[in-house]
């Protein structure tokens, strides 16, 4: 029995592309896409957690704690805000290369984002029939992000955060990188706030001061 060559190629390869409009500023969008595909990340099933590196090298995970978890690829590229292309095995456990990219570019009414995903290997039938679904799911859901008046959580309710088109008050935009990797109380500063703090509650307790007694004592003044 002869297989063609073209047959037996198409069977070890999947060629995906969508194009999803936003209305949302480049880099709101960028940033809201970042979030999807990272610690907001979600299938129809429900959260799906995962870490994001967002630099050149970066690792892209999902993590199940206790140091298990399923490597989904890496960034081979970044360009804030309009290029992230990722390499790797993604969900798929078995011999198989793919290529995921989403490039960004400004429209009249908004951001279009062009979606490509190639994969080479031997994909199994219910992926391939599968993961048109997901990702259309997962673009609905960071288009919506960008969209919305702040950060969506997981299931959609409005998070603790300040809407992505604005900077916390006080200070200046944050960065991607910090926002996805290093929380604000990690910071030099957070840490020597922290620190003041808790010498001046050791020296109140050193004095016999409570710090209800401390608190009338400040106000008084």
């Amino acid at each position: 029995m002869m297989i063609s060559t073209e047959t037996a190629l198409e069977n070890l390869t999947l060629n995906i592309q969508q194009e999803i409009r936003v209305n949302a500023s480049l880099e709101n969008t960028f940033e809201a896409l970042l979030e999807q595909l990272g610690p907001s990340a979600e299938n129809e099933s429900g959260p799906m957690p995962m870490k994001l590196e967002a630099w050149p090298g970066g690792r892209w995970f999902r993590e199940l704690g206790d140091n298990n978890g399923h490597c989904w690829g890496t960034v081979q590229a970044i360009k804030r805000p309009t290029l992230l292309e990722f390499s790797g095995p993604l969900f798929m456990s078995y011999p198989v290369v793919n290529n995921v990219q989403y490039r960004l570019s400004e429209e009249k009414d908004g951001t279009l984002i062009k979606f490509h995903h190639t994969a080479l290997g031997l994909i199994q039938d219910e992926h391939r029939r599968g993961v048109v679904q997901g990702w259309t799911h997962m673009h609905n859901r960071a288009r919506e992000r960008a969209e919305g008046p702040c950060v969506l959580g997981a299931h959609g309710e409005p998070a603790d955060a300040q809407p992505l088109d604005r900077p916390p008050r006080g200070r200046g935009r944050v960065r991607s990188q910090n926002f996805l990797s290093f929380p604000p109380e990690k910071s030099y500063r957070g840490k020597r706030r922290n620190q003041v703090v808790r010498q001046r509650q050791a020296r109140d307790q050193h004095h016999g001061l409570s710090p209800k007694a401390v608190s009338e004592m400040t106000v008084s003044s």
